[in-house]
């Protein structure tokens, strides 16, 4: 792999979570909404251009992003939730 990220690396649930939960870490404190909202539309964003820019852009694609970006968004949040409760010492 000579590459960090793909953009069809991105359009996989784990890739598009991983990545999502990264920016969110990144933008959250500039940007002044709630987490849960930023991470939503940081899930949108990078579903949607890595569709675009892997050609898979059909009107049916582009329907089910909104759906996709929530369970994207989701998962980032529950990573690293757990994340935070493994740091903690915390196995509930």
């Amino acid at each position: 792999m000579n590459e960090f990220f793909t953009w069809g690396m991105l359009a996989t649930l784990a890739g598009a979570s991983f990545a999502t939960g990264l920016l969110t870490q990144f933008f959250k404190d500039a940007i002044k909404i709630p987490t849960q909202w930023l991470s939503y539309i940081i899930a949108v964003i990078l579903l949607l251009l890595a569709n675009l820019f892997t050609g898979n852009y059909g009107v049916a694609v582009l329907a089910i992003i909104p759906l996709n970006a929530v369970i994207v968004s989701t998962s980032a949040n529950g990573a690293y939730s757990a994340i935070l409760r493994a740091k903690d010492g915390k196995t509930e």
